[in-house]
């Protein structure tokens, strides 16, 4: 199961550079366990969730766990939407 997760937070890692998500994203890579702190503002988080029912929870923590190689894509569509519609200190 870890080595899943880590598999996961590589793929997210990658699909987010991929999409040139503003920012250093390479704490996912670096976290440990089931969950990653995204860093997400409550907008943002509200605004994947209202738009791309993707549920998280209002602080940006996401489930690591649910991530499959099949969604990582459309997870960091996600992220780097609710980056450009609700713009924080982060960018």
């Amino acid at each position: 199961m870890a080595d899943r997760i880590n598999d996961m937070r590589a793929t997210l890692f990658d699909a987010l550079v991929a999409r040139n998500a503003p920012g250093d994203w390479s704490f996912i890579k670096k976290q440990i366990g089931m969950f990653s702190f995204t860093g997400l503002t409550k907008a943002q988080c509200e605004h994947m969730t209202n738009k791309w029912h993707v549920y998280l929870t209002m602080d940006g923590r996401i489930s690591m766990a649910g991530v499959r190689k099949s969604t990582a894509g459309r997870l960091a569509d996600a992220i780097v939407d609710a980056l450009k519609a609700a713009p924080s200190a982060r960018m």
